[in-house]
């Protein structure tokens, strides 16, 4: 079975780990989804960092987002979702963190848990 291509987006500036979180889990033995890209890991000249995070968007099946405390107001996020809405491909939004209160990422859709069983069902 061929596994779902994902482009994780996140707030760089503030939760890097939550993106170190997803691939582990995109690596265990019964994940449903591979992430073939993310947000990029430094700051490109800014000509450059829309073009690569289309391209890599383009690539994916998916873009998943995931979600702390500062993430809908996260620029580079703001900019994938668009991106991946003009693109045309799907968007899955999960909580990065157990606690706290968090805001979903506008026209990014539902904003769901983050636990193994929803990860399988909303990526496979």
């Amino acid at each position: 079975m061929s596994k779902k291509k994902v482009f994780v987006s996140f707030d760089f500036d503030n939760d890097r780990v939550l993106k170190d979180f997803i691939i582990a889990q995109a690596r265990l033995a019964d994940s449903p989804f591979e992430v073939v890209d993310h947000s990029l890991k430094e700051a490109a000249p800014e000509p450059e960092w829309p073009k690569k995070a289309r391209a890599a968007i383009k690539r994916s099946e998916l873009v998943l987002v995931v979600v702390g405390p500062h993430t809908h107001k996260a620029q580079g996020v703001l900019k994938e979702v668009a991106m991946a809405r003009e693109e045309g491909v799907p968007i899955v939004q999960i909580i990065g963190y157990k606690d706290g209160n968090y805001t979903a990422v506008p026209n990014a859709g539902r904003l769901y848990s983050w636990n193994w069983d929803n990860l399988k069902r909303l990526l496979a």
